[in-house]
């Protein structure tokens, strides 16, 4: 009885890590327009301007807008891109520091 109930807990555990890590990726065959928007003056030395920024919504992409940003010191402001895959279509990767 005790081996049963240890191989079904194993098996239930393997089901759930396989199920539970997989994380939505969004995919868009057309990728969206951003609205143009002005640089604005720097708001003050130690900030940096991020251009273009989507984050995911309802299965597609919202803009989420230029900024200016507060740099951190040491590291590098990788700007975020759209990645092509050619199946799938178009996905964003989000800009990050580096």
């Amino acid at each position: 009885m005790k081996n049963k109930l240890v191989k079904t807990s194993c098996l239930l555990l393997l089901f759930l890590s396989i199920l539970l890590p997989a994380p939505a990726q969004i995919y868009v065959k057309v990728r969206p327009v951003a609205p143009v928007i002005l640089k604005t003056d720097i708001l003050a030395v130690g900030y940096i301007w991020v251009d273009e920024e989507w984050e995911p919504y309802d299965g597609n992409y919202r803009y989420a807008g230029c900024r200016w940003m507060a740099a951190r010191k040491s590291y590098k402001w990788r700007p975020g891109h759209w990645k092509r895959h050619h199946r799938y279509g178009e996905q964003w990767i989000r800009g990050k520091w580096m």
